[in-house]
Protein backbone atom coordinates (compact mmCIF):
# COMPACT_ATOMS: atom_id res chain seq x y z
CA UNK A 1 0.00 0.00 0.00
CA UNK A 2 1.38 3.54 -0.87
CA UNK A 3 1.89 5.83 2.00
CA UNK A 4 -1.19 8.16 1.37
CA UNK A 5 -3.55 4.86 1.33
CA UNK A 6 -4.80 4.19 4.93
CA UNK A 7 -4.56 0.94 7.01
CA UNK A 8 -7.47 -1.24 6.26
CA UNK A 9 -8.96 -2.93 10.17
CA UNK A 10 -11.42 -5.49 10.57
CA UNK A 11 -14.77 -4.53 11.44
CA UNK A 12 -15.79 -5.65 14.97
CA UNK A 13 -19.71 -7.03 14.33
CA UNK A 14 -19.61 -8.42 17.55
CA UNK A 15 -19.12 -5.25 19.02
CA UNK A 16 -21.64 -3.26 16.73
CA UNK A 17 -24.77 -5.99 16.97
CA UNK A 18 -24.29 -6.31 21.06
CA UNK A 19 -24.19 -1.82 20.33
CA UNK A 20 -27.13 -1.96 18.54
CA UNK A 21 -29.28 -4.44 21.28
CA UNK A 22 -28.44 -2.62 23.98
CA UNK A 23 -29.84 0.99 22.98
CA UNK A 24 -32.50 -0.71 19.87
CA UNK A 25 -35.22 0.20 22.47
CA UNK A 26 -33.60 3.76 24.32
CA UNK A 27 -31.46 6.26 23.43
CA UNK A 28 -28.26 6.70 24.09
CA UNK A 29 -27.70 10.00 26.02
CA UNK A 30 -24.16 10.79 24.07
CA UNK A 31 -26.36 11.60 21.27
CA UNK A 32 -29.02 13.26 20.48
CA UNK A 33 -32.47 12.09 19.36
CA UNK A 34 -33.46 13.00 15.74
CA UNK A 35 -36.70 11.47 16.30
CA UNK A 36 -38.36 14.66 15.76
CA UNK A 37 -36.25 16.18 12.89
CA UNK A 38 -36.48 14.10 10.28
CA UNK A 39 -35.90 10.58 12.00
CA UNK A 40 -33.73 8.64 14.34
CA UNK A 41 -33.12 5.38 12.11
CA UNK A 42 -29.59 6.71 10.30
CA UNK A 43 -28.12 8.14 13.30
CA UNK A 44 -28.69 4.61 15.08
CA UNK A 45 -27.20 2.88 12.65
CA UNK A 46 -24.28 4.94 12.36
CA UNK A 47 -24.12 4.80 16.35
CA UNK A 48 -23.76 0.84 15.70
CA UNK A 49 -21.42 0.77 12.75
CA UNK A 50 -18.84 3.37 14.50
CA UNK A 51 -19.62 0.67 17.91
CA UNK A 52 -17.51 -1.75 15.71
CA UNK A 53 -15.38 0.20 13.85
CA UNK A 54 -14.27 3.02 16.61
CA UNK A 55 -12.96 5.32 13.88
CA UNK A 56 -15.37 8.69 12.41
CA UNK A 57 -13.96 10.64 9.30
CA UNK A 58 -13.43 14.21 10.05
CA UNK A 59 -13.66 15.24 6.46
CA UNK A 60 -16.01 18.42 7.08
CA UNK A 61 -18.30 17.79 4.39
CA UNK A 62 -18.04 14.24 3.03
CA UNK A 63 -17.00 12.31 5.97
CA UNK A 64 -19.16 10.31 8.70
CA UNK A 65 -18.54 11.59 12.24
CA UNK A 66 -20.77 12.86 15.26
CA UNK A 67 -19.08 15.86 17.47
CA UNK A 68 -22.73 16.80 18.75
CA UNK A 69 -26.42 17.67 17.44
CA UNK A 70 -25.18 20.41 15.41
CA UNK A 71 -21.65 19.65 14.13
CA UNK A 72 -22.19 16.59 12.31
CA UNK A 73 -21.48 15.16 9.01
CA UNK A 74 -24.48 14.83 6.73
CA UNK A 75 -23.73 11.21 6.21
CA UNK A 76 -24.08 10.24 10.08
CA UNK A 77 -27.99 11.42 9.71
CA UNK A 78 -28.87 10.95 6.38
CA UNK A 79 -29.98 7.78 4.84
CA UNK A 80 -28.98 8.99 1.39
CA UNK A 81 -25.89 10.24 2.36
CA UNK A 82 -24.71 7.47 4.68
CA UNK A 83 -25.59 5.27 1.34
CA UNK A 84 -22.86 7.57 -0.38
CA UNK A 85 -20.38 7.36 1.95
CA UNK A 86 -20.45 3.43 2.55
CA UNK A 87 -20.33 2.93 -0.94
CA UNK A 88 -17.95 5.43 -1.97
CA UNK A 89 -15.36 5.61 0.95
CA UNK A 90 -11.73 5.07 0.46
CA UNK A 91 -10.38 7.47 3.75
CA UNK A 92 -11.18 7.16 7.21
CA UNK A 93 -13.62 4.98 8.59
CA UNK A 94 -16.13 1.87 7.54
CA UNK A 95 -16.56 1.18 3.75
CA UNK A 96 -19.31 -1.58 2.33
CA UNK A 97 -20.15 -3.11 -0.82
CA UNK A 98 -23.45 -3.77 -2.37
CA UNK A 99 -24.63 -7.20 -1.78
CA UNK A 100 -27.48 -9.21 -2.48
CA UNK A 101 -29.98 -10.03 0.63
CA UNK A 102 -28.72 -13.76 1.07
CA UNK A 103 -25.39 -12.38 1.37
CA UNK A 104 -26.31 -10.37 4.37
CA UNK A 105 -24.69 -10.70 7.75
CA UNK A 106 -24.91 -9.39 11.13
CA UNK A 107 -23.48 -6.39 11.59
CA UNK A 108 -24.69 -4.73 7.59
CA UNK A 109 -26.88 -2.17 6.94
CA UNK A 110 -30.57 -2.12 4.84
CA UNK A 111 -31.82 0.87 3.76
CA UNK A 112 -35.43 0.79 2.23
CA UNK A 113 -36.52 2.07 -0.70
CA UNK A 114 -39.82 3.52 -1.45
CA UNK A 115 -40.63 5.63 -4.91
CA UNK A 116 -37.03 5.29 -6.23
CA UNK A 117 -35.84 6.93 -3.01
CA UNK A 118 -33.85 5.37 0.24
CA UNK A 119 -36.37 6.52 3.23
CA UNK A 120 -35.15 3.90 6.18
CA UNK A 121 -32.13 2.56 7.36
CA UNK A 122 -32.05 -1.00 9.20
CA UNK A 123 -29.31 -2.34 11.57
CA UNK A 124 -29.09 -5.86 11.10
CA UNK A 125 -29.23 -7.81 14.08
CA UNK A 126 -29.74 -11.23 13.74
CA UNK A 127 -30.58 -13.95 10.79
CA UNK A 128 -32.04 -17.00 10.53
CA UNK A 129 -30.47 -20.35 9.14
CA UNK A 130 -30.98 -18.94 5.44
CA UNK A 131 -30.70 -15.12 5.15
CA UNK A 132 -34.29 -14.23 3.52
CA UNK A 133 -37.04 -11.39 4.47
CA UNK A 134 -38.44 -13.71 6.98
CA UNK A 135 -35.04 -14.57 8.79
CA UNK A 136 -33.09 -11.44 9.03
CA UNK A 137 -33.68 -9.37 12.15
CA UNK A 138 -33.15 -5.80 12.50
CA UNK A 139 -32.58 -3.41 14.72
CA UNK A 140 -33.62 0.28 14.41
CA UNK A 141 -34.72 3.63 15.58
CA UNK A 142 -37.54 6.12 14.73
CA UNK A 143 -39.75 3.81 15.48
CA UNK A 144 -38.11 1.17 17.92
CA UNK A 145 -37.52 -2.02 16.60
CA UNK A 146 -35.36 -5.45 18.31
CA UNK A 147 -35.08 -8.05 16.02
CA UNK A 148 -37.59 -7.03 13.67
CA UNK A 149 -38.37 -9.26 11.02
CA UNK A 150 -37.01 -7.42 7.84
CA UNK A 151 -40.40 -9.17 6.52
CA UNK A 152 -42.60 -7.04 8.40
CA UNK A 153 -41.94 -3.53 6.37
CA UNK A 154 -43.63 -1.99 3.89
CA UNK A 155 -41.14 -0.99 1.01
CA UNK A 156 -40.46 -1.20 -2.63
CA UNK A 157 -36.72 -2.49 -2.43
CA UNK A 158 -33.90 -2.59 -0.25
CA UNK A 159 -30.23 -2.28 -0.74
CA UNK A 160 -28.10 -3.85 1.21
CA UNK A 161 -24.86 -3.07 3.03
CA UNK A 162 -21.91 -5.42 3.28
CA UNK A 163 -19.56 -3.66 5.90
CA UNK A 164 -16.07 -4.93 4.23
CA UNK A 165 -13.76 -3.54 6.67
CA UNK A 166 -12.85 -0.21 8.34
CA UNK A 167 -9.93 2.27 7.08
CA UNK A 168 -7.96 3.48 9.95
Amino acid sequence: MGDNMPNIIEYNRRKAVAYSDKWALSRNPAYYDFSELGGDCTNFVSQCLYAGSGVMNYSRDLGWYYINANDRAPAWTSARYLNRFLLTNKKKAVFASEAELSEIMPGDVIQLVSGGRIYHSLFVADIGSMPSEESIFVNAHTFNAYHRPLSSYSFDSAVCLHIEGVYN
